[in-house]
Order: C-alpha cells, then structure tokens, then sequence
C-alpha cells in the first residue's frame, strides 16, 4: 500500500497549520485548526498506475528500446462522481532509449493526459464544457470544480483550455491556402 501525503493545505485531525508573520519576519506563529467541519476533508485517495515495460518500439527507427529509467507522475482525477472523493492517480513510466538511433523517450501516456498537464482529460473535458456549454466565467468554474468535484483548477488554466479547444475547432472549419498574405504581398509597412 502506497502512502500518500495531504495535499493542498488541507488539514487533518491533530495537525496544527504553521504560516509565518508579515509583520515580525521569521516569526513563526502556531494557528489552531479552523472549527468549520468543512475544513476537515479526508485526504485525496491515491491509486497506481503503471506504464512500465522492458522494451518499446522506437519511434523513430522502429527497432526495440530498452527501458534506461523509471518516471513518475501525479495526475489529478475526478475520481467517483457519486460520492464526490477525488482521486490522485500515481502513474509509473518508462523511459527508453534507442540504441540504434540514440533516440530517448517516454512510454505514452496521452490517453490518460495531455503532455505535461496535472490533470486527467476527464478533468479538462468538464472544465471546457463549464465554460463553453453553461456559460460560466473561468473563476466561476473553477469554483464550481471545487465545490463539486474538490479538484483545484486554476482558473488562469481553464482559460488557457478553453481556447486550446477554440483554436483546435477554428483550425478545423477553415481552409487556408498558402500565399504571401496581404501585407508581404502589397508590401505594406510593418510586414517583415
């Protein structure tokens, strides 16, 4: 069984918060637990995943890759709906190298998430359709993926989602033909 730390600044029963003073620095100031019962959430619930393998086909050779090391991955999931618990997802990858080519990578894991994101395309997709087909402004849906789910989004992220997905659906309906384009083409000013 894996253990797993609290996480976001949530404490626990018998835990006192430790912040320190603006006014006196290095003054540290011990801050009994807050009353509310909201307060006390239970840990996020932690699951393991794994992406290991010996061998990989190289991606830019074909041949075989031996595994060299071992990543890992925290991935924030909406876990059980029904119950509202989130859920952490500790993934363990593979990273490979080619000897033939001397090509280095990682064992693929974009269909749990994008490449270099926290969190799960579940989460992503939710967060998009707060604000997309409910209308709801990015603080409000971060708020709301709080409230329902008790996964922390950024709202600085959603928005940075929400227009990944409008540019991805611009570039499909449009059709764009190479050329000089107007400015380079009249030889406007300002056009490099």
């Amino acid at each position: 069984m894996v253990a797993f730390p609290p996480t976001r600044g949530i404490l626990l029963q018998g835990e006192v918060e430790r912040e320190v003073c603006i006014c006196h620095r290095g003054n540290t100031s011990q801050i009994p637990p807050r009353a509310s019962p909201a307060w006390r959430i239970f840990p996020q619930r932690g699951r393991a995943r794994s992406r290991n393998y010996r061998h990989r086909c190289c991606p830019s050779c074909g041949r075989s890759a031996y595994r060299y090391d071992l990543g890992h991955r925290t991935l924030h999931d909406l876990g059980n709906r029904s119950r509202g618990d989130p859920l952490d997802l500790l993934v363990t990858y593979s990273k490979h190298r080619c000897d033939h080519c001397h090509h280095r990578f990682c064992a693929d894991l974009s269909d749990v998430a994008p490449a270099g994101s926290h969190y799960t395309h579940h989460v992503i997709s939710v967060a998009v359709s707060l604000v997309v087909e409910d209308g709801l402004p990015y603080r409000t849906a971060s708020w709301h993926l709080w409230r329902d789910h008790r996964v922390f989004v950024p709202y600085a992220t959603i928005q940075n989602w929400v227009e990944a997905a409008g540019e991805k659906s611009r570039r499909a309906g449009r059709v764009r033909t190479p050329g000089l384009g107007t400015v380079r083409l009249f030889r406007l000013s300002g056009g490099g």
